[in-house]
């Protein structure tokens, strides 16, 4: 799902405000006076919209991101420390002021026992808290990791060096990793993909706007600046250097729209069938370092990009590479060193990059600090403050209200086959769902905290993590895991596990909130749910079954129909542009907008099943309907800085928010009823036009 959402413009006009009920294609919702349990809900529950964010003077009938948040979006400044702001963003303050109370607790006291879970939250925070030691150490606790980036000496020690780098946590060319196989979701294997650029996207290498070439200019001096600060003799020639070899890795990547095609990742490989892609490289001693010889195989996700990569470093002088590790060891550790090498990450990273204008109070970037080593240790300690048995109960009642309107749905697709939704439907039964936090808890007990030794803690916390995951290869799958801590605002779907998972934090309002009606809930938070129940039946999750494998379920006259329907949702996107010159890639963004349309369009067909057949109840003049809508809309309020939705459109398969909002209502009829769109409105799209998926 995500955190990242935003922003155009439509035709605009002059809506007064008692007109919005007056404006719906079925006035008779508004005009009926609920009795029995309907009239209950009226008294017991409240709109759950914020009508103060709503920009009047813009008709939802043209602009209704704009309609529902405009007034928000006019008087929200964006805060210095952020290169945007939204929902998400208020719900990670609010998350992060709760985790800063129970990490201060815990570095105030000294009263924990040696090596419980207290006292590491609190000698990890105290560690990185105390800047007085930070700054009289400089760059001396990276001593050890320098020392062992600066010994390599020739290309053949390569795999063990690119393996004990990748140990901390230190980037190289390529990336490794261990997880569920693609096609045998039964068994743990090892992946290898494209890596090692430090820009966000290899467009930021390879185009030549003004934007981009300088954006490298400052890179570059970035990366000098690191080296200089490190000693480094010709810092200005090593950064050139670096930069050259970063471009050369660029060239090579593919780009990041077909690196979500998951047939094309899936390249099962033997190891001596790597060492064959890859002849001055040995894979075997790779694995043997990085503890993972026990892979059953190895999936490689860009192919081509091995023989690419083993003719770059054939090339590439030693002290070239020598130079690259040096720089991605100060660029990983640099917020966590003196103040000048924190200072040039942010000018760079923040500024340069993100267009933050001040650098995140210590105290936040120490939660953070906490939060990256012992996430479930806090995410414990947080779920005990803030979330409520019957906030999962209720939230359970609305997960399977929703399945099962994705269950009819599929029974009522025109255009699928009795065959397919067969398939989809043995898929969907065998969905797992997890609400607010693990049954089972990481352990840490592997983890040594010193309250001296921010650089050191870190290192030790990357390499237990390794450890861990390595340590899964030849063991059952592990199905109580957790991708997300709890106090994290999002949700996922996860294709290998076949599972939504949603953790508390977003489970507050304006995603979830009790008091609200049903109406408001079923369009913010029930949309949710569908958004992830759909990624599961999105052009890519569809190719999964129902335990997790790769595997072609549909009939070719369903996949042509599928996909004739995905090229017109392609085509919508790719023609939205909040910045001039820059569009949505619909192509990147394909799976995140069939989320988004098919996820409202369950969650409206569980709202209405909701009602169990009786009128809804108008709520403060909205319809029912109405409030659904506006529940979606007002999620995605968001405002970015020109460099975060530059970064955006490249490398997030998330479209901006604005286009979650107002690309998904014009491909819903319900929407036009609800708010009277007629053609000549800017929300108008013709029927023929319109997508409908699931």
């Amino acid at each position: 799902m995500n955190r990242s959402k935003q922003a155009s413009s439509w035709v605009h006009g002059v809506l007064g405000a008692c007109l919005l009920v007056g404006t719906v294609a079925a006035p008779t919702l508004a005009q009926q006076q609920p009795t029995g349990p309907a009239a209950s809900a009226v008294a017991t529950r409240t709109l759950g919209i914020d009508t103060t964010n709503f920009d009047r003077s813009i008709r939802p009938q043209d602009d209704f991101f704009r309609f529902a948040n405009g007034g928000w979006l006019k008087r929200t400044e964006i805060p210095a420390d952020r290169s945007s702001y939204g929902s998400f963003t208020e719900l990670a303050d609010q998350s992060e002021a709760v985790l800063h109370k129970i990490i201060e607790e815990a570095a105030a006291s000294r009263a924990h026992r040696a090596g419980s879970d207290l006292q590491k939250v609190g000698d990890l925070y105290r560690s990185f808290m105390d800047t007085e030691r930070i700054e009289r150490a400089g760059i001396k606790p990276l001593a050890p990791s320098l020392a062992k980036v600066r010994a390599l000496k020739s290309r053949s020690e390569l795999p063990a060096y690119f393996a004990n780098l990748q140990k901390e946590g230190i980037q190289t060319p390529f990336g490794f990793g261990v997880g569920q196989d693609g096609k045998d979701a039964t068994r743990y294997i090892g992946s290898l993909s494209q890596g090692g650029l430090g820009l966000p996207d290899r467009d930021y290498y390879l185009k030549n706007d003004a934007k981009f070439v300088e954006t490298r200019a400052a890179y570059q001096k970035y990366i000098e600046t690191l080296l200089s600060l490190a000693g480094e003799k010709y810092p200005a020639q090593a950064a050139k250097n670096v930069v050259a070899f970063e471009t050369a890795l660029a060239e090579k990547h593919w780009d990041r729209a077909r690196s979500r095609d998951r047939e094309l990742t899936y390249n099962l490989k033997s190891v001596a069938e790597l060492d064959q892609l890859t002849p001055g490289f040995s894979w075997s001693a790779f694995l043997k370092t990085a503890g993972a010889e026990k892979t059953p195989g190895v999936v490689v996700r860009q192919v081509d990009y091995l023989p690419a990569l083993n003719e770059i470093l054939a090339r590439t002088p030693v002290e070239t590479i020598r130079q690259y590790e040096t720089f991605k060891l100060l660029d990983s550790s640099a917020p966590y060193l003196s103040s000048p090498f924190a200072k040039a990450q942010f000018e760079f990273r923040g500024k340069a990059l993100a267009g933050q204008q001040a650098e995140r109070e210590r105290w936040k970037r120490g939660v953070s600090v906490v939060e990256s080593a012992l996430g479930e240790v806090v995410g414990r300690l947080y779920v005990e403050q803030t979330f409520k048995p019957e906030q999962k109960a209720r939230m359970q009642t609305l997960v399977d209200n929703v399945i099962a309107a994705f269950r009819e749905g599929i029974d009522q697709l025109e255009w699928m086959s009795p065959e397919t939704k067969a398939q989809a439907h043995a898929k969907l039964a065998k969905f797992n769902v997890k609400i607010g936090y693990p049954d089972r808890w990481e352990d840490y007990s592997a983890l040594s905290i010193d309250p001296t030794d921010v650089i050191g803690n870190l290192r030790r916390a990357r390499q237990v993590r390794w450890t861990k995951m390595v340590g899964r290869l030849g063991k059952p799958i592990d199905r109580d895991q957790w991708g997300m801590t709890p106090q994290t605002v999002n949700a996922y779907y996860s294709s290998t596990m076949n599972e939504i998972v949603f953790p508390a934090a977003i489970l507050q309002p304006p995603f979830f909130d009790p008091a609200a009606d049903d109406a408001t809930n079923y369009g913010a938070i029930g949309g949710v749910i569908g958004h992830e129940i759909s990624h599961g039946f999105d052009d890519q999750g569809r190719r999964s079954d129902g335990d997790g494998n790769l595997r072609d379920w549909w009939t070719e006259a369903d996949n042509a129909a599928f996909q004739k329907r995905t090229a017109m949702l392609d085509a919508q996107y790719s023609s939205f542009s909040p910045i001039p010159g820059m569009f949505v890639n619909g192509k990147l963004t394909m799976g995140e907008n069939i989320g988004d349309l098919s996820g409202l369009a369950v969650a409206y067909k569980a709202y209405q099943r909701s009602l169990g057949g009786q009128p809804a109840p108008v709520i403060d003049g909205f319809t029912g309907d109405q409030r659904f809508f506006l529940g979606w809309a007002q999620v995605w309020r968001r405002t970015n800085r020109e460099e975060a939705l530059r970064n955006q459109l490249l490398s997030d398969p998330h479209s901006p928010a604005e286009y979650r909002v107002n690309g998904v209502m014009r491909n819903l009829p319900e929407f036009y009823a609800a708010f009277g769109v007629k053609p000549g409105d800017g929300m108008y799209l013709e029927p023929e036009q319109r997508v409908k998926l699931w």
